[in-house]
Parts: C-alpha cells; structure tokens; sequence
C-alpha cells in the first residue's frame, strides 16, 4: 500500500460527497458535504476551497477518487456523464489525479446504512453524499490493498473515448 492521503468524491445532482483517508489509508472519513453550483468550474473551485478550509493539503494528496455511477449492467447514464464532467473540472484545477471508481450501489449502502443508525432519508439528506464518499474511497483503499495496484480508470482513458 503506497503512503499518502486520498481523497473521494460523491457526484450528485444537487450535492457532492467529500471524504479523504488518512496518510496510511487505514482510516476513510467524511469530511463535507458541497451544494453544486450551476457552472461546472465555480463547483470545482467550491470543492476544492472546502477541501483546504478542512487543512488538507490538495498538493500533497496522492489521488482523488470520483464516483462513477453506472447503470447495474455497467452502462453509461446521465448521471455517468455529470460525474465525468465534474472529474475534468476538477482535473484542469488539480494536480493530483483523478480516477473514475466504479460506485453503483453505493448510495443505496450509504442509505442503508444512515437508516440503520436512526438517521432517517431527510435528516440523512446532508450526510448521504458524505457516506458515499466515504464508500468510494473504501472501496479504492480495499482494492489498493488487496491488488497492490492503483484503484479505479485514470481519467484520461475516459477522455480520449470522447475525442
């Protein structure tokens, strides 16, 4: 497992889901929740301002994982292309890089697991993206483990697909 910081991404409509694991990558945590804004750069910037308002270093941060959310056959969807325009918003912005993590299910586990902690779908409405995030970034952390190879697609595959 190769030392540094890492951080999640939950791409939703309305919010994004931020969280970031510590240094050893034992250890995923939430750390906000960001309203989306109507232009792709300004929610970028957003995202990135709150991640320093948190004292996390964006420079020093290994990769940053976004959520791509598929279909359960594994096609593309609407929210499939938001999530990548985010990515790429985010990627002219950052120098980590960024990787798409296959996330389907997870904020139906992140759902799940608010419900089962007493936290009902409206209370949970401004964590669920949070737990998501966190979901991802387990997941990436998990494989990195137990494959010893980076976790998710570069984004760069993504966008020569599209060129």
């Amino acid at each position: 497992m190769r030392p540094g910081r890492r951080l999640a991404i939950d791409v939703g409509k309305a919010r994004i889901g931020v969280a970031v694991c510590d240094y050893h990558g034992i250890l995923a945590s939430a750390v906000a929740t960001v309203q989306r804004e109507a232009d792709l750069l300004d929610t970028a910037v957003l995202i990135i301002e709150t991640i320093s308002r948190n004292d996390i270093d964006i420079e020093a941060v290994l990769e940053i994982y976004v959520g791509l959310p598929t279909n359960l056959q594994g096609a593309d969807t609407e929210s499939t292309r938001d999530a990548l325009l985010v990515a790429v918003a985010l990627q002219k912005q950052l120098k980590p890089e960024v990787r798409m993590i296959d996330e389907r299910l997870t904020t139906v586990s992140a759902t799940a697991a608010l419900r089962s902690s007493g936290i009902n779908s409206k209370k949970g409405r401004g964590v669920i993206d949070q737990v998501a995030a966190t979901l991802i970034l387990e997941q990436a952390l998990a494989f990195e483990k137990a494959q010893n190879q980076k976790p998710g697609t570069p984004l760069s595959d993504f966008e020569s697909k599209n060129d």
